[in-house]
């Protein structure tokens, strides 16, 4: 039998609108975008390079619903590569780009095969012996499990399921066409094709169950290398599942340790320690990267009181160790270590701790978050909480400020 491979990708999301980037800096929101469309032609480059029989897109083509049809035409564009090389595309739509999401349409070119979304449908490639199964989304919430209206394999044929779902949960993803490993494997398919969750996973090995993650990371909660898989075929059975990277932009998390720090130099050393690890093998693409001091340290009240200078100092840092690091945010999980409260007359600890856990005051508290998160520029918030920090967070640094200035 022949030996061949094919593409397997999911999660594009072109046309992604980096908000919360935009405020923080219009710039570098813009590189991110321009990363998203470079990072699929990477994609085509790649497929044609290798010369894939084929090429499976497991849903989220698009982030949304489309503005103008720029997206369109850009996707229209390098998809009508594959297809002037003889090289099929099976794709359809998941959560963000179901039929109710985006109604605005180009004509597909010749050789790309979308997958319907009302019933599962089979498409087959009698030359190589491969049935294609698949079903998009009608709508964005699909709360059914669709593997039950998958057909039967094709006999004598190397079976694919292609499937935009969340299996049973996901913590970083809502569920979508929920069902289970064991219900996938009762179709008795060679492999399925997943997409929706954005980080690569094996899942299973018999069948084997791919998702291969999405091929541009969105927020600092998609940190590492990001891409899709080429899946090679021997034999009619499934050989080798290869990760193929195509990312141009990254985010990275760099947790630093301070425990024991009694100067802001310390601090630094171990930050650029803590980058360079991070931005190992990042070459010339660019990073938002995110720092996070935790830790026991002497040093956390000043940081808290001073966290504009921290921050440019923390940014100084980065830049002396990648020509092309951006600093998103500074969080700080810090502890003070054990010692003599201040003589106020009154135990000021206990006072705010009280305060703290009053129900009033946090209803009080919400509400004044609340006012401030609708006056922030649109999209500030659309990864995280308003202010950056959930509310217990920043009581507990208001009350380290008030102990601060108590201490005089």
């Amino acid at each position: 039998m022949a030996t061949f491979r094919f593409l397997h990708a999911a999660d594009l999301h072109l046309g992604s609108p980096f908000k919360g980037l935009t405020v923080r800096d219009a710039a570098v929101a813009a590189r991110f975008a321009e990363a998203t469309r470079t990072a699929f032609t990477r994609l085509v480059d790649e497929a044609l390079a290798a010369r894939v029989a084929f090429a499976v897109i497991a849903g989220d083509i698009y982030d949304g619903a489309w503005k103008d049809n720029s997206v369109g035409l850009f996707f229209n564009r390098e998809i009508a590569r594959l297809s002037r090389a003889g090289i099929p595309v099976y794709l359809l739509r998941g959560n963000h780009d179901a039929e109710s999401v985006v109604t605005k349409t180009i004509a597909l070119p010749d050789g790309v095969h979308e997958f319907p979304t009302g019933t599962a449908a089979t498409f087959t490639l009698p030359e190589l012996k491969v049935a294609l199964h698949g079903r998009g989304f009608a709508e964005r919430a699909a709360e059914e499990n669709l593997v039950a209206t998958y057909p039967a394999p094709v006999a004598g044929h190397l079976n694919i399921g292609v499937l935009h779902t969340s299996l049973t949960g996901h913590t970083a993803h809502a569920t979508y066409a929920p069902c289970t490993v064991e219900e996938l494997a009762a179709r008795g398919y060679d492999y399925w094709a997943l997409g929706h969750v954005h980080d690569f996973q094996r899942v299973a090995e018999d069948p084997v169950v791919v998702f291969p993650g999405n091929i541009q990371g969105r927020s600092v909660r998609e940190t590492g290398e990001k891409g899709a898989v080429i899946v090679t075929v021997e034999d009619g059975r499934v050989a080798d599942v290869e990760r193929l990277i195509v990312d141009e932009a990254r985010w990275g998390l760099a947790g630093v340790d301070i425990t024991g720090a009694q100067e802001l130099a310390e601090v630094l050393t171990a930050v650029e320690a803590a980058v360079a690890a991070e931005t190992a093998g990042l070459g010339e693409r660019t990073m938002a990267l995110r720092v996070r001091l935790t830790g026991t340290t002497p040093l956390r009240a000043a940081l808290l009181g001073a966290r504009g200078q921290l921050r440019d100092d923390v940014e100084a840092a980065c830049q002396r160790v990648h020509a092309d690091v951006w600093l998103e945010a500074v969080k700080l999980d810090l502890t003070a270590p054990d010692g003599p409260a201040p003589d106020l007359g009154f135990d000021l600890a206990a006072s705010l701790d009280a305060l703290a856990a009053d129900p009033e005051f946090t209803a009080r508290a919400e509400a004044l978050v609340g006012e401030i998160a609708v006056k922030l520029p649109g999209g500030r918030a659309a990864e995280e909480a308003p202010l950056g920090d959930d509310l217990a967070a920043l009581i507990a640094e208001a009350a380290a400020l008030v102990a601060l200035r108590a201490r005089g």
